[in-house]
């Protein structure tokens, strides 16, 4: 049946299969006004591309300098709170344009180099084997809750020097800080709750790092503040982002890639034939195929004409990575899941000054994650119907809440 090109993002089809929709929308109108969100549509891959490496034109200060009220709207007592989210938002690197994101962004750069980040290869490796050997023992496993979260978890946490019993704290603070991006009407309460239990729990970590430093990535932030790069604020912002960041993408590409395996066989086992050769494709296949961000937001630093369609200074435009990842117009057979595509110019992590800083990161542990599980399991089969899996009703992130499978 065909999809009516509604302006609804948080419509239970469009949740569920944002590649039917955002496809027609990319063919009918790929720079679509959606009246009801107020803010452009940007779904072909060029011109996604375009956008990005033109950021002289497309501010990332959406926090700033958008102030219309949010959509869909919330509690009217929960305005402040929300305003109080925005401004805390602003203090992270990636909300700012050059030359403050640039200045801001190459404190913690020259920490994620892929050299560096190799030498966590071996750490990423026993945390995989310590998952599976404990899921084999059960005989089951959830995908989400027993592998694909505490893997980026544990990584995000040791290189921050965050204590090994917190980590679950982190990681339900931080599910709560994001449901801020959700469409209920009191999600401002739960994002506002997550958010100050992460500023408590980091404040003292943070003074310690600033008097007392450590070899870890925690005190490379409080060094930005130390040489007057970061203020207090920045700080505790953007360790707040690089721990959301560092383990929610990583978490969805692996279980995301789980579940394409699932759904195609026949690349399991091309991909079990040879696990170390090919885990590279496959991975970057499981990127482009169904990416863990669904889009990202900038805002008009001035008027601008693209494709015909008159964009005004202060619109916002939401550039949507599933739809640009599956363009005909850049990749043959777009739909079709496969591990030997190559090239693969997929945009899961973005384009431009703004690529995404743990892109090294991530690859490394889903390329780890993928290939053990092909090396140990001869295939995975869900443990429930396909129609009862269900997404997080978000506009950023492509979340399944659970994927339990089994092996035998």
């Amino acid at each position: 049946m065909a999809m009516a090109l509604h302006d609804e993002l948080f419509a239970p089809e469009v949740i569920a299969d944002p590649y039917t929709y955002f496809g027609r929308l990319r063919e009918a109108d790929p720079i679509h006004w959606n009246e009801t969100y107020q803010e452009w549509l940007i779904t072909r891959h060029d011109d996604l591309v375009w956008f990005t490496r033109h950021h002289e034109l497309f501010s990332s200060e959406v926090n700033q300098r958008d102030t219309r009220p949010p959509y869909p709207p919330i509690e009217a007592a929960d305005v402040e709170l929300n305003r109080a989210a925005l401004a805390f938002g602003s203090h992270m690197f990636i909300r700012h344009d050059r030359p403050v994101h640039l200045q801001e962004r190459m404190v913690v750069h020259g920490y994620f180099t892929p050299k560096l980040m190799g030498t966590w290869r071996p750490l990423v490796q026993s945390a995989i084997t310590q998952l599976l050997d404990q899921a084999e023992a059960k005989g089951e496993m959830d995908v989400m809750r027993d592998f694909a979260t505490p893997l980026p978890l544990l990584v995000i946490a040791q290189m921050m020097g965050i204590p090994t019993q917190d980590r679950m704290f982190i990681r339900e603070m931080s599910r709560q800080l994001l449901s801020g991006a959700r469409a209920e009407p009191d999600r401002t309460r739960p994002a506002a709750a997550g958010r100050r239990a992460l500023l408590e729990y980091l404040g003292p970590l943070v003074e310690e790092r600033v008097r007392r430093p450590k070899d870890d990535l925690l005190s490379v932030l409080c060094e930005g503040e130390r040489r007057g790069i970061y203020t207090r604020q920045d700080v505790l912002a953007n360790a707040i982002l690089l721990l959301i960041a560092g383990h929610e993408t990583t978490i969805n590409l692996i279980c995301n890639g789980a579940l394409a395996f699932i759904r195609h066989p026949d690349q399991w086992q091309l991909l079990q034939e040879d696990p170390a050769g090919r885990t590279v494709r496959a991975t970057e296949e499981c990127l482009r195929y169904d990416s863990p961000v669904k889009g990202i937001r900038r805002i008009a630093h001035e008027d601008v004409e693209v494709r015909g369609k008159p964009l005004h200074k202060g619109d916002v435009i939401r550039w949507v990575i599933s739809a640009a990842n599956r363009d005909p117009e850049v990749f043959d057979a777009p739909d079709q899941f496969d591990i030997q595509r190559y090239p693969n110019r997929h945009v899961a992590f973005g384009s431009g000054i703004h690529h995404c800083l743990g892109a090294t990161l991530a690859r490394l542990e889903g390329q780890e994650a993928f290939k053990a599980l092909a090396e140990r399991f001869d295939a995975l089969h869900l443990t429930v119907k396909e129609e009862e899996l269900e997404y997080v009703p978000t506009l950023g992130f492509r979340s399944l809440i659970s994927l339990p499978v089994t092996w035998h």
